[in-house]
């Protein structure tokens, strides 16, 4: 295929339109963006949870303030939020929500190893989740990319599947 400075040429036209997904710290000014897209992104588990899942529930604003949220940027467009809280011994994953017209294209991966990142920056060795147990897709999903199940239970009325990943040994 021919090239225009160095680009295949379908390969310069999309860098025209799409901007590298970037992640950085949320801001006030994020919020409504936030809710927004955690919102959309676990709206379809009501049915199944019988209520709004604990994402739904949250206050991002606080969150934000409290320096615990991350959004993923295409162009000046937020696509997806990861919530991350340091505990004692562990990173904990809270929350993550991809727009749903942003899924299937590894923002929420992206995201993932994000949190990875950031653990081992801030000296963690290992950072824990849990979701719903119903939600099998989203466990299956986590064993893929090595947590592993450490208990089930009920946590602020929620059925859930707690997980881990260690990142060193």
């Amino acid at each position: 295929m021919a090239s225009l400075f160095g680009y295949r040429r379908g390969a310069y036209l999309e860098s025209l339109t799409m901007d590298k997904p970037r992640i950085r710290g949320a801001t006030a000014a994020d919020v409504l963006a936030i809710t927004d897209i955690v919102d959309q992104a676990y709206r379809r588990y009501i049915t199944r949870l019988g209520k709004p899942p604990g994402p739904m529930l949250d206050d991002y604003a606080a969150r934000v303030s409290e320096g615990s949220v991350w959004v993923l940027e295409e162009g000046a467009v937020i696509a997806a939020i990861i919530v991350l809280l340091p505990a004692a011994n562990y990173l904990l994953l809270d929350n993550i929500a991809v727009s749903p017209t942003r899924q299937g294209l590894g923002l929420g991966r992206q995201l993932l190893a994000f949190a990875e990142t950031e653990a081992l920056r801030r000296g963690y060795s290992e950072i824990r989740l849990y979701t719903h147990q119903t939600m099998v897709e989203n466990q299956r999903l986590y064993a893929s990319i090595g947590y592993e199940e450490t208990g089930r239970g009920s946590d602020a009325g929620y059925d859930r599947v707690f997980m881990r990943k260690r990142l060193c040994d």
